[in-house]
Parts: C-alpha cells; structure tokens; sequence
C-alpha cells in the first residue's frame, strides 16, 4: 500500500493534467458505471488528498472517493484491458486508468466529509492538527507501533515511515501507546512530518539524515537510505534488526537503539 506522500504526488500530477477540465468519465470493466454517469462531461474542479485518501470534486457538487488499498493503482491510458473501474478523459490526448482500488464512490459533499472526519491529521495538509493524533493516541494501551499504523490517528503513515520514525525517535514498536510521553509524541510527530515532506520532495523514500548517507541520493538503490526497514543490520550501530508480525504487518526494530519495553518479551 503506497505511503501518504505518494497520493500527494497522485493529487498534485492529476490537478496539472485533468483540474479545471470537463472529463469523459466511464468504467470499462462495469462495477462503477452508474457513478460514473452522474460525472460525466462534469468539470473536475478540484482534488485532495488525506492520508491515503483522494477526493476528486466535481461541478455537480459531487465527490469521488479513491482508496487504492494494496491493489489499486492508476495508469496513463487508455489500457486496454478489461479491469479498468474508472477512466477519466479529456477531449485531447490526456487518458487516467484506476485499476484494482479498494474504494472508488461517488457521493454527496457531507457523505465524503464524513470519510475525512474518520482520518487522523495529516502532516502534509496545512490544517493538520496534531493535537487530535494526540488526543486519539494517549488512551490506547496498545504498541505504539500498531497505532502509528491506524489511519485515524497518523494518516498517511504506512509501513516504512513507522519503522523508520519511531528508530529515529529511539521509541520501541511494541512500547504501550498511553506510555508515551507528550515531549515523545511530539518529537515522533515532528519526525514523521519531516519523512513525508522530504519524501514528497524527493519523489521517493530516504529517510537517513543527509549527512549520514554513505554516497550521493542519486546513487542510492531502493533499499538504501534506511536506517532499519527491511534492513538486516542497523545503519547505526550495527546490531542485527529484528523483524516480526505486528498486527498483520512486518514490523522492524534495532533493540540496541530501541530498547524494547519491559513486557515486551511476555508479548512475544
């Protein structure tokens, strides 16, 4: 599932090609024809993005919500095959594909606002409010790193920037959430906000400081510029990371830099 500032980068890419333009809307694969009637030759006037969530507000007052979950992805079209669940068209040579999403609806203002109010802040938004991830996360008793997952409280945080935030903020995944500190939260905040800016910059994930990284960003694979996920040894230290399942998601840690809690191993 793609990480938060890649929907940033979706908005801002499907703002310069289709906003401000009356669309051709169809669903070549079926599932989502009746909606896409209800938009069709509309003018696409703006789109947004939380979280992991798009919103495409059309001239008829209407939303269309996109989830893209594990599957769903968008391809410059037309593509010809047959799972194509909602096409937007110009009358010139622009062509978007949604393939494979877990959400694609339209529906009425209040209905989409309903969908945002569920989602935490997102740090890529300017009315990101930190105080609600904070009043949603100090009452939770489990892992902070099964939280930070939970998109009503950190949206737009996936796999990589958990692991990789809570390394640099030297907090422990399984650590209880209604533990952690304000000064902490903060500073997990402030990191986390750091990752998805520099990423949503870079068009790409390095969360290693820029000074530390051993060779110039343009050199680095796609794997390289971690200091744990998906890494076998700290980029620290050099301890071994530990990798396990936490609620349906490997999950990683150094335990050297993060030093486990001291229920941890009854959890285990």
């Amino acid at each position: 599932m793609p990480e938060g500032h890649t929907l940033h980068l979706i908005a801002r890419d499907h703002r310069r090609r289709l906003g401000g333009r009356a669309l051709r809307v169809s669903s070549p694969q079926g599932r989502a024809v009746d909606a896409a009637r209800r938009v069709d030759r509309s003018v696409l006037e703006r789109i947004d993005a939380h979280g992991k969530h798009l919103f495409y507000e059309w001239s008829t007052g209407e939303v269309l919500h996109v989830h893209l979950g594990i599957f769903g992805h968008f391809l410059d079209g037309p593509s010809g095959g047959p799972n194509v669940r909602w096409r937007m068209a110009t009358d010139d040579d622009v062509c978007i594909d949604l393939v494979g999403p877990t959400a694609c609806e339209v529906l009425k203002p209040d209905a989409a606002d309903a969908v945002a109010a569920r989602l935490g802040p997102d740090p890529l938004r300017r009315d990101a409010d930190p105080e609600v991830a904070w009043a949603r996360l100090r009452n939770r008793r489990v892992g902070i790193g099964q939280v930070l997952m939970d998109q009503s409280v950190f949206a737009g945080v996936g796999n990589i920037f958990r692991a990789e935030s809570l390394y640099v903020c030297g907090i422990h995944p399984e650590r209880p959430a209604n533990t952690v500190t304000r000064d902490e939260f903060d500073a997990l905040y402030a990191t986390v906000a750091r990752m998805l800016k520099q990423a949503l910059k870079d068009k790409r994930i390095v969360t290693v400081a820029r000074d530390e990284l051993p060779k110039p960003l343009k050199q680095l694979d796609r794997l390289e510029g971690r200091y744990v996920y998906r890494q076998e040894n700290c980029f620290r230290c050099g301890t071994p990371v530990r990798r396990w399942d936490l609620a349906g998601r490997w999950c990683y840690a150094c335990e050297t830099c993060q030093p486990p809690p001291p229920t941890a191993e009854l959890w285990r």
